[in-house]
């Protein structure tokens, strides 16, 4: 090979890259990246040991999104955890989880039965009788758990279609309210006679006096406490009375009441864990403990399941007075619903035995969590993000003290008009109940309902008219309903803008928001919030496909940017309050799919969600004085904890 076709050969591999170097050598410079032929032994071994653990990472990632899980793994508190050498106190434990300081609620979950004496008008004949009622008084439901998961999904014109105003049978036992006296002994039936006016009675005898009488004598009768009169149950019992051998209008056996404290958490946006919470709930009578594992948020197939896991520990099927439930709650994987996650059983201070729910769904024995010490109020951890909405704590707190899914839905129906129920409790928050009977009796029936919000108070009392229309009024002699709706649309959507100056998405410039925006699928039907007549129905402007309804007494309601409005929705045709009159869409200046929802009043724009509605039907003049005195007797039912002794004599 002559030496200028070698030189051409040289000159081709140098431009291909190919270097005339010394062999390899790993004698790189130090603190250089290798050049040429040298290698560095440290890059070689960060280079592999960076592959193996994004290999290793993926590979994780991968198993998990396969299993469906949300981690790769239990919680290690959950299933092995190490005991302290002392105890630590329920603040402390609550600390660990963050460095502020938790403010502190305390709150109850009581369920009391009350005796009382009521007058009853039978066949002309009145009579007086012992009469059990209900009385649940109770803070709404801070997490949502499986209690709830199957509720009817929010939607206000379709929950008021349900709960409409009652007509009473003319056969039908109506419940009584009229509390005639302190309690009486068996049934007593009053009868009247003429009164000869030649012997008048002397002028310290009147119904008043008579009544005290009647209330000191029965008092007394009751001295030695051998027969209490009221009876208490807590929550979470099964049987209630029952289970005590005390049948409906006997003397009943007096529990203790239960209180809880709940401990709520200060941010939404700490660490993942945050949603995990703990509850701690005494046993104040003998209960099964499926029972109570259900009242707490366990399924039944979960109850099963724990039991099962702890038979050979703990083979015991009930609960015994003084026993406690300390249960963690965790995210539940596509659902808006904690899932419990770890039970531990004590009894009063000793552990008996803690299962934990496992990667692969079961319940297996793990170790006793770390100690605290029991208080006497039971607590509960509150996280902010787990705070459920209004209309699911009360379908929540209703099921917990075993309610009928109808007395819940009317209970939620009843301040639908009234109240955002898509909006989240507070801590504190509380409603509440009075019903007729005893929780064993299937006929009872709902008589008041107290929902405190904040520092808002709403009371809805039953009341049947002589006509027979049964329905519940506020004090003042109205009804819950309003003549207007405040969400106008299927589902109620999502508030998206709220009404006020803002920051307009299209134009950029600070303006007034003259409505409120709910976000919703392209579709969804919107109804008219009231009755009245069209006055508008037509593409305007950046409304977009826009419908404006007159009502009476100067009030107006008007949607926009719908996709479509329903046919036969003209100017001048008249609506009716539910009556479709459009579809959500995103039509003119419109950034997606949602309905902008104005009210006006004598043609100035208020804020729909906020502006006090007038009532749609109060109670006539001639009911006034008898639904005054339900009104009394019922508060005395009550409010019986703080009068023990209440009397309002019923008049002729």
């Amino acid at each position: 090979m002559n030496a200028a076709h070698r030189n051409r050969q040289t000159a081709l591999l140098k431009a291909t890259g190919f270097e005339d170097s010394p062999a390899l050598t790993v004698t790189s410079s130090e603190g250089e990246l290798p050049q040429g032929r040298e290698i560095s032994l440290t890059w070689l071994a960060g280079t592999v040991l960076t592959g193996l653990t994004s290999f290793m990472l993926m590979a994780a990632a991968i198993h998990v999104s396969f299993k469906g899980q949300d981690t790769f793994s239990t919680p290690y508190d959950a299933l092995a955890v190490q005991v302290p050498e002392r105890s630590v106190s329920v603040a402390d434990s609550l600390m660990v989880k963050s460095r502020r300081a938790k403010p502190v609620t305390e709150t109850h979950s009581d369920l009391e039965i009350i005796e009382a004496s009521i007058r009853e008008v039978v066949e002309g004949v009145a009579h007086i009788r012992n009469r059990p009622f209900t009385l649940i008084d109770a803070s709404l439901a801070t997490s949502a758990t499986a209690l709830s998961e199957d509720i009817p999904a929010y939607d206000p014109v379709a929950l008021l279609a349900r709960n409409e105003t009652m007509r009473a049978e003319q056969t039908a036992d109506l419940v009584s309210t009229d509390i005639y006296g302190a309690d009486v002994g068996g049934e007593v039936t009053i009868r009247t006679a003429a009164l000869s006016l030649d012997t008048p009675p002397r002028r310290t005898i009147n119904d008043t006096n008579a009544a005290r009488f009647l209330r000191t004598s029965v008092e007394g009768a009751y001295a030695d406490d051998t027969s209490p009169v009221l009876g208490y149950a807590s929550i979470g019992t099964v049987g209630g009375l029952r289970e005590l051998g005390v049948e409906s209008g006997a003397p009943a056996t007096v529990l203790e009441a239960e209180n809880v404290t709940i401990v709520p958490r200060t941010s939404m946006d700490e660490s993942a864990n945050m949603a995990r919470t703990e509850r701690i709930q005494t046993i104040r009578e003998q209960t099964p403990l499926g029972e109570a594992l259900v009242r707490n948020g366990f399924t039944q197939a979960m109850a099963e399941a724990v039991i099962r896991a702890m038979r050979n520990v703990h083979p015991e099927t009930s609960l015994s007075p003084g026993a406690r439930l300390r249960i963690l709650f965790g995210p539940n994987r596509g659902t808006e619903t904690l899932l419990p996650q770890r039970l531990s059983i004590y009894q009063d201070t000793t552990h008996r035995v803690t299962v934990a729910l496992a990667d692969r769904g079961q319940y297996v024995m793990a170790l006793e969590p770390p100690r605290i010490d029991f208080s006497e109020v039971d607590t509960e951890e509150v996280n902010l993000s787990n705070l459920p909405s209004i209309y699911r704590s009360i379908w929540e707190t209703g099921r917990k003290h075993n309610l009928d899914d109808a007395v819940i839905d009317r209970i939620a129906a009843m301040f639908a008009y009234d109240v955002d129920l898509t909006r989240r409790i507070a801590p504190g928050d509380s409603i509440a109940i009075l019903m007729s009977d005893t929780p064993e009796s299937e006929d009872r029936e709902l008589l008041y309902v107290n929902l405190k919000l904040g520092n808002t108070e709403r009371e809805l009392f039953r009341y049947h008219t002589e006509d027979g229309v049964i329905d519940f009024y506020n004090p003042d002699g109205e009804t819950g309903k309003q003549f207007l709706l405040r969400r106008p649309l299927e589902g109620g959507g999502n508030m998206r803008s709220r009404y006020g100056y803002r920051r307009h998405p299209v134009f950029g410039d600070y303006r007034l928001h003259a409505g409120v925006d709910f976000a919703a699928r392209t579709g969804t039907p919107i109804y008219a919030a009231g009755d009245g007549v069209i006055e508008r129905a037509q593409w305007f402007s950046g409304y977009g496909r826009y419908v404006e309804v007159r009502h009476a007494n100067g009030y107006a309601t008007a949607y926009a940017h719908m996709s479509a409005i329903e046919d036969g929705i003209t100017p001048g045709t008249r609506v009716n309050q539910g009556e479709v009159i459009g579809y959500v869409g995103s039509t003119g200046l419109s950034t997606g799919p949602h309905l902008h929802y104005e009210m006006k009043i004598n043609g100035n724009t208020v804020d729909p969600m906020a502006v006090k509605l007038p009532r749609a039907n109060s109670l006539a003049a001639q009911h006034r004085a008898d639904f005054e005195n339900t009104v009394a007797q019922i508060r005395a039912l009550v409010n019986r904890e703080n009068d023990p002794s209440p009397v309002t004599v019923a008049s002729n």
